[in-house]
């Protein structure tokens, strides 16, 4: 398990806004050269350690001046990670605590902001849940214009609305309309954030590091490189990830194991990192069962020891009652799926959420327009 030192994932966007000149809390912890204009392209699924084995797919990845790496906050999954970018901030501040997390006797989806099949963006409004300011809206606030460059599905989400309201909104449809939309928002100084979704895809379907993967790993590369060479002079532009995967062989079931549904709890979180909720009166008999169940597959702690050990960052009181009764992250290439709960999800390969190094390092490149990487 990694020891989740060094900079944050959540301290990218304030360097970049730094390098345009605009601290919003002092001086950032990430420091990285001036400029006009500054670019994050956040490619989902882009681990540290992937990238390193995989360097011969990405040479100008590989070869762009290395700032990194960055840890990512607890679980190492999409909606965390992308909210910590958003606000700047860890899990426990911003409350996005996993993929599916509880509010409010409501275990939300954090990608689809959705219970089952109901939509709950008016009921559990993406702007309450996630009340804290993003970067986006502070940057604003400073004069600063920014734009977010991401699928034109994603345009009235409830992450977007949560984690990344403030900038204005470009919708896309492919790799190529990514790179032109990102040049386009670049005729004007400010800041973009760009964000690709598929080499996640892939390394849940077909595994990371799968040929499929490293396929989609060249065109990313491939697209970083000429987008390098149109960018305005004077650009920054940095490329990360939001989480590492692993390719998972042992899986527990908590939908069918009748030891992992002792009490009936509310399961949530994903495949590498759940989020157990417990009964009143059940939670010992469920951290319980739990432990001896997965046994050294997993680090099963009470929610609270977990919170406490710093695994979502401090937890603010607004919070708290997210947290949940335990928390299991797994070992080695273990998972534990919902058969019946999440039957797609359970029988992907590749799977991300727990806390070592090839889930929760990922990269941050850096290459300024007019300089070699």
């Amino acid at each position: 398990m990694t020891s989740a030192d060094g900079p944050a994932l959540a301290g990218a966007l304030p360097a970049l806004l730094a390098s345009l000149g605009t601290e919003l809390d002092g001086p950032p912890a990430i420091s990285l050269p001036p400029a006009r204009s500054a670019v994050l392209f956040l490619v989902d699924g882009l681990g540290r350690e992937l990238l390193t084995e995989h360097a011969a797919d990405a040479p100008f990845l590989a070869a762009m001046a290395d700032a990194g790496p960055l840890t990512v906050g607890f679980p190492t999954s999409t909606p965390i990670s992308v909210t910590s970018l958003g606000t700047g901030l860890p899990p426990g501040a911003h409350g996005t605590l996993g993929v599916r997390f509880r509010v409010e006797d409501t275990l939300l989806d954090a990608l689809t902001w959705t219970e089952g099949k109901i939509d709950l963006r008016e009921r559990l409004a993406p702007e309450a849940v996630q009340p804290r300011p993003t970067l986006f809206e502070r940057a604003k606030a400073h004069g600063v214009r920014s734009t977010v460059i991401s699928d034109r599905a994603y345009r009235e989400s409830g992450l977007t609305r949560s984690a990344l309201r403030g900038a204005t909104y470009r919708g896309v449809g492919a790799l190529g309309d990514l790179a032109a939309e990102t040049l386009t928002a670049l005729a004007e100084p400010g800041l973009v954030y760009a964000y690709h979704a598929d080499l996640d895809q892939l390394g849940h379907l077909r595994g990371p590091g799968s040929l499929a993967w490293r396929r989609q790993l060249r065109q990313i590369d491939h697209l970083v490189a000429l987008l390098a060479e149109d960018l305005p002079p004077g650009t920054l532009l940095a490329i990360t990830g939001d989480h590492g995967m692993v390719t998972v062989d042992r899986r527990h079931d908590a939908d069918t194991h009748p030891d992992l549904r002792l009490g009936e709890p509310m399961v949530g979180g994903d495949p590498r990192a759940r989020l157990v909720y417990a009964r009143p009166g059940s939670a010992d008999d469920v951290l319980a069962a739990w432990r001896a169940t997965l046994g050294d597959d997993a680090d099963v702690l009470p929610g609270e020891q977990a919170a406490g050990d710093g695994w979502f960052g401090p937890v603010d009181d607004a919070v708290r009652a997210r947290v949940p009764d335990v928390v299991a992250a797994t070992r080695g290439n273990a998972a534990i799926v919902r058969s019946e709960g999440e039957p797609v999800l359970a029988r992907l390969p590749g799977q991300h959420g727990s806390r070592s190094d090839a889930e929760q390092l990922v990269p941050l490149l850096v290459h300024t327009a007019d300089a070699a990487p």
